[in-house]
């Protein structure tokens, strides 16, 4: 039954395709006039009729997404007052008719509605409304008349009667998931806040076991790990129900035991179910609970949908394509010419001009595709060029390497372009490019040091495992303290005495808690000696991987060992 009625709602589409396009094109003209002319009521009204026209054609072809954006695209119409230089208004009306051209391209191309790509264009109508954004569900129907058991597959130990340790524990985890909110919304170091969150998470699950929030924190869990397992990315949807799950945390710990027992708002248990079933995941525990709503893994999954928004909301692969040779041709004739400089070949003060002049041409073209920073990447290197020839000299060895390092960065921009789009991640080249000026020497130090960091962590927590498991043998402990203290001595060669004061911390809470005390640790002393060795291991492999330093996670650990007294 559903091939026909695609194959009908595919046919109706053709039939009015023409009519669409040339109705969009109406109301993007009547859009431009009433920007030339603010007082021109009349041509806002119409761009509100076609925009109306549009969504009842959307809606007779069921295309829900593209009928959606129309209406809020009439209704941000409606609220614009005539002569009001409501220019942030207006590109976001531009954007969505934008947008809506794209789409019909896309549907004609692809002979599929997913109006889940429609949601950020429609949420920007709606922000710019002052108006909430929906949810990222806002498409997905899911009955809600009883929820599975989500804890089923997540065995936990209880905790002790004692509140202190409980509420000290509820802070770490909080703190936990604060850490991890804060790297997601810098959109820093993705995979190891995934794995602060999925700790938080399972904190939280443990905190509130057999309590009806209980339930909401053990899918949560899931969904982190599920999350991890699929490489799953942030939306801004995404982080607004992170941040809503943050503040459900806060009442844990200022509210105290009834807020564990408030149930999860529906809304909140749909958002987290939907994130299972768009992962695409065919993990057991996934499975479980999607068939307990009567609904399979999405065969359109979260990597294809992010692939797919790519391509509607940024420029065509063809462009893309043919903008990226355009600037490494560029860029090569700004080699060549730097190459005859190096070589000391006839060398010429006017060849610094034309480099200059090939700079700031790439920076404008940089600037006009939003990639700041190396747009001011290259109009520096032009700017100390010009500097250099008002001197009368030729750069020396450290600015022609400081340029050949610059020039690179914005290659490798370019390269980038055809494959990942125009992204931030692209823009950050510039900032790599600064880094590379430290020396190789230090660099591959910090590589060694990290590399024994890591294995000597490792170590560490096993240790302590076959300590727990040999009823307290202090034998696996023996050589504990030597070895952390031995990467002590590395963080403190390469310059981190931050986390290396942490590691110090670590190796004599194990000394005095562990080697020398004469009764048995308490689960607090072993489950803060967990976090924060854990927090550390995730700082080290951040910097192993030459990534921005998380001072937060030294933070975690040290808040770790504060908690119980280390």
């Amino acid at each position: 039954m559903v091939q026909p009625s695609l194959a009908t709602r595919s046919h109706s589409f053709d039939l009015v395709r023409n009519e669409i396009e040339q109705t969009i094109k109406q109301a993007e003209t009547s859009l431009e006039r009433f920007q030339e002319n603010r007082e021109k009521a009349d041509e806002l009204q119409n761009c509100v009729d076609y925009l109306n026209q549009l969504r009842g054609i959307f809606i007779l072809v069921e295309l829900m997404g593209a009928s959606r954006l129309c209406q809020e695209a009439s209704s941000l119409c409606d609220d614009m007052p005539v002569g009001d230089q409501a220019d942030a208004r207006l590109a976001a009306l531009s954007g969505a008719l934008f947008t809506l051209r794209r789409y019909v391209d896309y549907y004609h191309q692809q002979r599929e509605d997913h109006p889940e790509l429609l949601l950020p264009a429609i949420n920007e109508l709606r922000e710019t409304r002052k108006e909430a954004p929906y949810p990222e569900s806002w498409f997905f129907n899911l009955s809600l008349s009883e929820h599975p058991d989500f804890c089923t597959d997540l065995p936990m130990s209880p905790l002790g009667e004692d509140n202190d340790a409980q509420d000290v524990m509820a802070r770490r985890m909080r703190l936990t998931l604060q850490v991890a909110l804060l790297g997601i919304l810098k959109d820093r170091n993705p995979d190891v806040s995934k794995k602060l969150m999925a700790r938080a998470a399972r904190g939280f699950a443990r905190l509130c076991q057999g309590t009806p929030q209980g339930q909401l924190w053990c899918l949560f869990t899931i969904v982190a790990n599920t999350m991890m397992d699929r490489a799953m990315g942030f939306t801004k949807a995404r982080k607004r129900l992170l941040m809503q799950l943050e503040r459900m945390a806060r009442d844990i710990i200022y509210v105290g035991d009834s807020a564990k027992q408030r149930p999860a708002p529906d809304s909140l248990l749909t958002e987290l179910v939907y994130l299972l079933y768009r992962s695409g995941s065919a993990n057991p525990e996934v499975i479980r609970i999607l068939t307990a709503y009567q609904l399979a893994p999405a065969e359109f999954p979260d990597n294809m949908m992010e692939a797919h928004a790519r391509r509607l909301y940024g420029p065509g692969s063809d462009v893309l394509k043919s903008l990226s040779e355009a600037l490494r041709e560029e860029l090569n004739k700004l080699k060549d010419r730097l190459d005859i400089i190096e070589r000391g070949l006839e060398p010429d003060l006017a060849e610094q001009t034309a480099i200059a002049d090939g700079l700031e041409s790439i920076a404008n073209t940089l600037m006009m595709l939003d990639l700041s920073r190396l747009a001011g990447l290259a109009r520096d290197e032009a700017s100390r060029l010009r500097q250099t020839e008002s001197e009368g000299r030729m750069p020396n060895e450290d600015e022609l390497y400081r340029l050949a390092g610059s020039v690179l960065a914005i290659e490798d921009a370019a390269m980038q372009f055809v494959n990942r789009g125009i992204t931030s991640e692209t823009d950050a080249l510039a900032s790599a490019n600064s880094k590379q000026e430290a020396s190789v020497y230090l660099q591959e130090a910090v590589w060694v040091v990290a590399d024994e960091a890591k294995s000597a962590l490792t170590l560490a927590k096993r240790a302590i495992t076959a300590f727990l498991e040999s009823d307290h043998d202090k034998l696996h402990l023996a050589n504990l303290p030597g070895t952390l203290h031995s990467i002590w001595g590395g963080l403190e060669m390469i310059g981190d005495p931050q986390a290396a004061a942490v590691v110090s911390r670590i190796a004599a809470s194990i000394q005095q808690q562990l080697l020398d005390a004469t009764e048995a640790p308490t689960e607090q002393v072993l489950e803060a000696l967990a976090d924060a060795l854990t927090s550390l291991e995730y700082y080290i492999e951040s910097i192993g991987r030459n990534e921005e330093k998380n001072p937060d996670l030294l933070k975690l650990a040290e808040s770790s060992l504060d908690g119980v007294g280390l």
